[in-house]
């Protein structure tokens, strides 16, 4: 049996950190594949490409220099980009947002479709992202669609920004969410959808243990823990 287990769903729904606390948890390796798109964005940004030029961006996702290497003490990946630490740099709201836009082309997505595929291994993998059960692990025999109220996710992103020191608007923020929530569910190649066969869970109301509980007791039924 593929040891896969895929979390799907919108920003701001939890499910990357459920995916790494099941991945040190069950000691299996990660995917964060929203990290792969938010570097190719951020590669952009650095190097002045356009965000609508489809041959430019896939050429650059599909030379990606780019490492993951574990931060000293922890189980942490630090993304490092050319070179740099980019592990705060490409989770600002302005990376985020080209992401979302880089992500929806055909060619940026083919173009690290194979790089992703590698993850899986046979310690176990936990591929964090949108299009991980429906696209990337299809076969995977555990799939899970995360989600949560727009007015939910912003506020967690809300508290995240400032308790680390930036002036923010909440009112902002859900806008932002709003408007990447549709254009990832809209946008033609690989919309943000639950696959057919994923458990749907939705933390508006839940905690993370309460999740990450759930998530396992699905890992337990079919024998993958």
């Amino acid at each position: 049996m593929l040891k896969v287990l895929t979390i799907d769903g919108p920003s701001g729904s939890g499910k990357g950190t459920v995916a790494k606390i099941l991945a040190q948890k069950l000691e299996w390796d990660l995917l964060d594949s929203g990290a792969l798109y938010r570097l190719v964005a951020y590669g952009a940004l650095k190097h002045g490409i356009e965000l609508d030029d489809e041959q430019s961006l896939s050429e650059l996702a599909l030379n990606l220099d780019v490492e993951f290497r574990l931060e000293e003490g922890s189980e942490l990946l630090i993304p490092v980009f050319e070179g740099e630490d980019v592990s705060k740099k490409i989770r600002t709201e302005t990376c985020g947002d080209a992401a979302s836009k880089v992500a929806a082309l055909t060619p940026v997505r083919d173009a690290l479709l194979d790089r992703q595929r590698a993850f899986a291994t046979e310690a176990g993998l936990i591929a964090d992202g949108r299009d991980m059960g429906t696209v990337v692990f299809p076969d995977a025999p555990v799939k899970v669609y995360l989600s949560a109220s727009a007015e939910e996710r912003a506020e967690r992103r809300y508290n995240q920004l400032k308790s680390s020191g930036e002036s923010v608007s909440i009112a902002a923020i859900l806008d932002e969410i709003k408007a990447r929530d549709a254009r990832d569910m809209n946008r033609e190649v690989a919309p943000l959808k639950p696959a057919a066969d994923a458990i749907e869970i939705d933390s508006t109301h839940l905690s993370i243990d309460e999740v990450v509980n759930q998530v396992s007791d699905a890992l337990s039924k079919v024998g993958l823990i």
